[in-house]
């Protein structure tokens, strides 16, 4: 049952992360619930990690988790896999309060989905053994 849920989380956040690429690629700004804030954290210096997007970065994170929990290749790499997304989210969170001083919707979306996910390997591996 907890593996259904986490294909379903990371399909979201395949969805969301296209949905910002697609956004991005077209110069257009994605749709913001946050009064246009999304603009100000997507258009800041710190979208790119290693010169790399961020919204890259986070499909090939939603990617790995969808391909590992579905050939249920290996615990520990989800878990590891996981547990570095979760690290990510609270540093792209920290840039957004200290340095940026703006929230974005779909950013803090996929770090509480990022975190859900997380939350359940660990509640599978510890809890549900």
């Amino acid at each position: 049952m907890q593996n259904h849920i986490i294909l379903a989380l990371a399909v979201i956040g395949i969805l969301e992360t296209l949905y910002l690429i697609r956004k991005r690629l077209k110069k257009k700004e994605p749709v913001c619930v946050i009064g246009g804030a999304c603009n100000i954290v997507l258009g800041s210096k710190y979208n790119k990690t290693l010169g790399i997007h961020n919204d890259i970065l986070g499909l090939l994170f939603y990617l790995t988790i969808l391909v590992l929990t579905a050939t249920e290749f290996s615990n520990n790499l989800i878990l590891i896999t996981a547990v570095i997304g979760a690290i990510s989210s609270l540093y792209f969170t920290y840039l957004q309060f200290f340095k940026i001083k703006s929230w974005c919707f779909w950013c803090m979306m996929s770090a509480v989905n990022t975190w859900l996910i997380l939350g359940i390997i660990l509640a599978d591996r510890y809890f549900f053994t």
